[in-house]
């Protein structure tokens, strides 16, 4: 091995370290979220509140997501638990697309990265992703999986058998809560250290001129051809370069800073939702079939919005000149920042509840969230070796 390949192999590892800082809380916050809901909210509240397709639970679905969680996966446990809990289909997606698409955190990000008008194409594009996914979901009626789906979900979610008030008085009900939270952890640990470790090998080892000879339409005068190009490779980018909603804005920087169109950079954005591991979440929870017709949905939606919004900010002569890129160095997200002190705060609030689940073990409700087959074994392994790319990586970090 070289000296370069060290230096490199520490650097994507420390970047995958620094991704992962970066959305640690967001985890911790939504799959809090989650659990309480599963532990607290009863079907009947749940389909009082959000159990129709109506504007008005549409409306409050996407109100609720932005304010949650501006992280893929705990968007993703804590819209099964609407969903199994009794939430229409399209208020769930609207609470899904909406708590990785309209939350404050990733405006801040896009802003620092990227510029103002992109801040504005962010939140105008969650909001016309829902209404495109709303129209798609009625056009194409999926009535039958939808309630073969809901039908499952309820078979293996308990009605909630706890009230709030509980948390003052009963150490059972918090350590029930602790136990659900580390299941939703359980679901996700393996897909979370594939996609971060891959996140930061792409990072460090892929140079940006590649991504900018991926993209027709980079450059000016690029036609309408070249646009559309653009609009549907996002996506393809994406799939291979998966970060989450959050981490993935600094690449989405480095694309614009090299010319990709303004619709090839908003559909990388958009595309965090369609990416390999998270389509292998959405089928642990609701099975491949649902899981394949949720990624064509948003698939369809994402491109559509992302032409609309190129073509609506050239009409206006809003398009921002690129720039160049800030890419903060590695160590740089271990700042004592907003992230340390939310960090803290999750990170004690996860070790509580190990202390809750670890008391309790044995008792109460378990469920077995894996849901096994050779990709969860693969996915197993690949995990493991993740794990040792990562640790030999930060060992070389502490020495070079």
């Amino acid at each position: 091995m070289t000296a370069e390949f060290l230096t490199l192999w520490a650097d994507a590892a420390l970047t995958s370290a620094g991704f992962f800082w970066m959305a640690f809380w967001a985890f911790g916050l939504g799959y809090v979220i989650s659990s309480a809901i599963q532990l607290f909210v009863g079907r009947a509240q749940m389909r009082r509140a959000m159990g129709d397709k109506q504007a008005r639970a549409v409306a409050l679905a996407t109100f609720f997501g932005f304010i949650s969680s501006s992280c893929s996966f705990s968007a993703l446990a804590t819209t099964r638990a609407l969903f199994a809990k009794g939430a229409g289909f399209i208020p769930a997606m609207a609470f899904l697309l909406s708590s990785t698409n309209l939350v404050i955190e990733l405006g801040i990000v896009i802003s620092v990265f990227l510029s103002w008008h992109f801040v504005v194409a962010e939140y105008v594009g969650g909001l016309l992703l829902i209404l495109a996914m709303w129209g798609i979901v009625a056009l194409t009626r999926p009535r039958r999986l939808i309630g073969a789906v809901r039908e499952r979900l309820q078979a293996d979610t308990d009605e909630a058998d706890a009230d709030p008030a509980d948390l003052l008085k009963s150490r059972a009900v918090w350590s029930d809560l602790a136990g659900r939270y580390f299941g939703e952890w359980h679901m996700v640990w393996k897909d979370v250290t594939v996609g971060f470790t891959l996140a930061g090998i792409i990072a460090v080892f892929v140079p940006a001129a590649f991504f900018t000879w991926l993209f027709p339409g980079s450059g000016a005068g690029a036609g309408p051809l070249a646009v559309l190009g653009d609009a549907l490779i996002g996506p393809v980018a994406a799939f291979f370069t998966f970060i989450g909603s959050m981490g993935n804005i600094p690449l989405a920087g480095l694309l614009f800073a090299n010319g990709v169109s303004m619709a090839g950079v908003l559909a990388f954005i958009f595309s965090d939702l369609v990416v390999f591991p998270v389509i292998r979440v959405h089928a642990t929870y609701y099975g491949w079939r649902m899981a394949l017709y949720i990624a064509a949905v948003f698939l369809a939606a994402l491109v559509a919005v992302a032409l609309v919004l190129h073509y609506g900010f050239h009409a206006l002569d809003m398009v921002p000149e690129a720039g160049t890129a800030s890419r903060r160095a590695p160590e740089e997200r271990f700042s004592v920042d907003y992230t340390f002190w939310l960090n803290l705060v999750f990170g004690a609030i996860t070790a509580a509840f190990g202390w809750l689940a670890w008391r309790r073990r044995g008792h109460g409700h378990r469920h077995d969230h894996s849901h096994g087959g050779g990709l969860d074994r693969v996915l197993f392994w690949l995990a493991c070796l993740a794990w040792l790319w990562l640790l030999a990586g930060l060992g070389l970090a502490a020495v070079l």
